[in-house]
């Protein structure tokens, strides 16, 4: 498990593939590339998905992801791309009272449980406090990250 800090941002492209049947149909997928402008992130996917699909592709939304750092798994099995959202969990000597400063992760499973499971393996070794909070798994079919 390996973990890439970065400015990230979601795109979405719209393409017409070809189905199984030989047929087209609009599709629209998202992918997530490491960029620090929306210009970046635009000339970054258009460059790792012409490769991909023949004919044209638009470019359809670019955001700023909610996370900032990601989580690849170096299991194959693991093709499936999870939002983990955890609460660190620190004590204000001020107002006597817990505070819990929420943290959004992206982290590479093949199910729910195996994301949940790699965060815990990461965490363990931080000092602080924690506790899972949400774990959701995204639409996103891949990540870029700048080499």
């Amino acid at each position: 498990m390996k973990s890439i800090t970065s400015n990230w941002f979601e795109c979405q492209i719209i393409y017409d593939k070809i189905m199984d049947n030989g047929t087209q149909k609009k599709t629209t997928e998202v992918y997530t590339v490491d960029a620090l402008t929306f210009t970046e992130a635009e000339s970054r996917i258009i460059e790792e998905m012409k490769p991909f699909i023949s004919g044209e592709f638009n470019v359809k939304n670019i955001n700023p992801t909610p996370y900032k750092e990601i989580f690849f798994s170096e299991n194959d099995k693991d093709d499936r791309w999870y939002k983990v959202k955890i609460a660190f969990i620190t004590f204000d000597e001020n107002t006597h009272k817990e505070k819990e400063t929420k943290v959004t992760y992206l982290v590479q499973g093949n199910n729910a449980e195996k994301a949940s499971s790699y965060v815990n393996e990461i965490m363990n070794n931080a000092m602080a406090d924690y506790r899972i909070i949400g774990n959701i798994e995204t639409k996103i079919l891949d990540v870029s990250q700048h080499q």
